[in-house]
């Protein structure tokens, strides 16, 4: 598989001229393994919808995308507010489509022991990585399911898989993100619906570099959106209900 990279330095007109494309939503899309997903989405010929809560992370993001041919959509919205997903989604859909794709990546990390914690603290991470997935799917699903076709991806992470001490509410986040990903697979499998999860190790983002300092990371975003490309098409339509690790590999 090409890297995004690679993808993003050809155009996409050709493939958004022979067939209506698809439209995809990347949350968390104003950096990092966001703005990677949803540059590489582009690239792949997709009508891409950028939501975050920092409007000109977003707008740059977009800018990115356009000037490489792509078609993308800049949203500034909070994905813990049920009113503006869904807004954000109406709006999507009016100037882009229907949803076809969505990338759950907004993600937020605190460290902290437990019993130093605030509840809002606990709150403010659940509601972000866990209950913001939750509404973004509640937003799109009726348009895929009248289609009977869609895919959902959602970004957990390696402490989805392992837990690791001061990480208590982001653990928590990502362990439910897996088992939500598993039971909403088996609930819209019937109309070609697929919902798969990735479970990155370290990569190298503005987030990893705040919350765990002096670790060397293992991969680029490139290498997640690959996989988020991947599990977007054709070539992944037997694939639900999965959950992907990718913790990174040594160079041969």
């Amino acid at each position: 598989m090409r890297s995004a990279s690679t993808r993003n330095q050809a155009a996409p007109a050709a493939a958004l001229s022979e067939a209506p494309a698809h439209v995809a939503v990347v949350t968390g899309a104003g950096r990092g393994i966001g703005a990677a997903i949803a540059a590489g989405l582009a690239a792949e010929g997709m009508r891409v919808a950028l939501l975050a809560r920092t409007a000109s992370e977003l707008q740059a993001v977009a800018e990115r995308i356009q000037a490489r041919g792509g078609q993308a959509l800049a949203l500034q919205t909070d994905i813990t507010d049920a009113r503006q997903v869904e807004a954000a989604v109406a709006s999507v859909a009016e100037r882009l489509g229907v949803v076809d794709v969505l990338v759950n990546n907004a993600g937020v990390v605190i460290v902290q022991p437990l019993v130093e914690m605030r509840r809002a603290t606990w709150e403010r991470v659940i509601g972000t990585n866990l209950t913001g997935a939750f509404l973004c799917c509640r937003a799109v699903l009726p348009g895929m399911l009248r289609k009977e076709w869609g895919r959902v991806i959602n970004i957990a992470s390696i402490s989805g898989r392992v837990g690791t001490p001061k990480l208590t509410a982001y653990c928590a986040s990502k362990w439910g993100l897996l088992g939500f990903t598993k039971a909403l697979a088996e609930e819209v499998r019937q109309a070609s619906i697929t919902v798969n999860a990735i479970c990155p190790g370290s990569v190298d983002t503005a987030m990893l570099r705040q919350s765990r300092p002096g670790e060397r990371p293992d991969m680029e975003p490139d290498d997640i959106a690959d996989a988020v490309c991947f599990l977007a098409s054709e070539r992944a339509k037997r694939i639900t209900g999965a959950v992907i690790d990718i913790f990174g590999a040594q160079s041969l």
